[in-house]
């Protein structure tokens, strides 16, 4: 048995198919076939039913599945280890973040890593704070960049900002003459928000007690922020932009931006690991380079807000 055949099995059982696993791992499909059949020998066992359509795990296999998944994770903690004994910024690293920060984020940050640290290979996935918790128990990602988890949780977390909301209003609304924004303002407005699961919209939701939030549901399915922000410069109905996204628009799309009353609902950002992740010279060096891409006055919560 090889952490090799463990890799290809774990492969397989992502793809569900022979051919894209192969493909995957950089080998030749008649190579991994090959592989998998000799580790099912040694074992005695069937590992996937290759009578199905895609390809499952057998009963026993899915076991198998699940402790090759953990033996590799061990297995890469042992680099892990080495490379922080040496104080390494090499190697690659892979990070989840939500969607509702990726965009305003990593444009700030992520070029200028990449260039300060040439040997450093950053993989960045966006992801829902679930799925970003999930895969980080799996061991698919070293670290994620999440807004606030609950105090009592199993994961390390780094504080490194803090965000406030804005409302983003049509010209042709109501709303488009207010100053500033109360949450009861909001009750008969068309508003676009993101599905459910998404933090960003949970944390709106419960901060302005609303309860015409279902409305963009009916009129439009899986939408993103962007897209709602054209929506809203079309004319039609008001949705929510977080402040860094702010800098990325032109003096037009500015004008349509509104702050919430005081106290003005904000979320704070942090960086999550499991807590047993080896590699803090790394995150000590991320954590760095992210505060020090966003206003001085966004690492600490500033008195006219509240965390939501």
């Amino acid at each position: 048995m090889t952490l090799q055949q463990l890799e290809y099995i774990l492969a397989v059982d992502q793809f569900r198919h022979f051919a894209k696993a192969a493909e995957h791992c950089r080998v030749t499909q008649p190579t991994l076939s090959a592989m998998i059949q000799k580790l099912e020998d040694e074992l005695e066992t069937k590992i996937f039913d290759r009578s199905q359509q895609p390809i499952c795990p057998t009963p026993i296999g899915r076991l198998i599945v699940e402790q090759a998944q953990v033996v590799l994770s061990q297995a890469d903690r042992i680099k892990d280890i080495i490379e922080e004994e040496k104080h390494s910024l090499s190697g690659v690293f892979k990070l989840g973040i939500l969607p509702t920060i990726a965009p305003y984020l990593l444009p700030r940050f992520f070029p200028q890593l990449m260039k300060k640290y040439p040997k450093l290979d950053i993989r960045v996935t966006e992801m829902k704070t679930k799925d970003i918790k999930q895969a980080l128990i799996k061991g698919d990602i070293d670290a994620g960049i999440i807004a606030t988890l609950p105090e009592k949780d199993e994961f390390r977390q780094t504080p490194l900002f803090y965000e406030q909301f804005y409302a983003y209003i049509a010209r042709e609304s109501d709303l488009f003459n207010n100053k500033i924004i109360r949450t009861s303002d909001l009750n008969d407005e068309q508003l676009w928000m993101l599905d459910e699961g998404h933090c960003f919209r949970d944390q709106l939701v419960r901060f302005c007690h609303m309860k015409a939030a279902q409305a963009s549901q009916i009129a439009y399915r899986l939408g993103s922020m962007e897209t709602f922000m054209r929506m809203v410069e079309s004319g039609k109905g008001v949705t929510f932009i977080p402040e860094l996204a702010i800098d990325q628009l032109n003096d037009t799309q500015k004008e349509l931006v509104r702050p919430f009353a005081i106290p003005t609902p904000t979320r704070q950002i942090i960086l999550i690991t499991c807590e047993h992740f080896i590699r803090t010279t790394l995150l000590e060096v991320l954590t760095k380079e992210i505060q020090a891409s966003v206003p001085r006055e966004m690492l600490s919560l500033r008195a006219t807000q509240v965390v939501v």
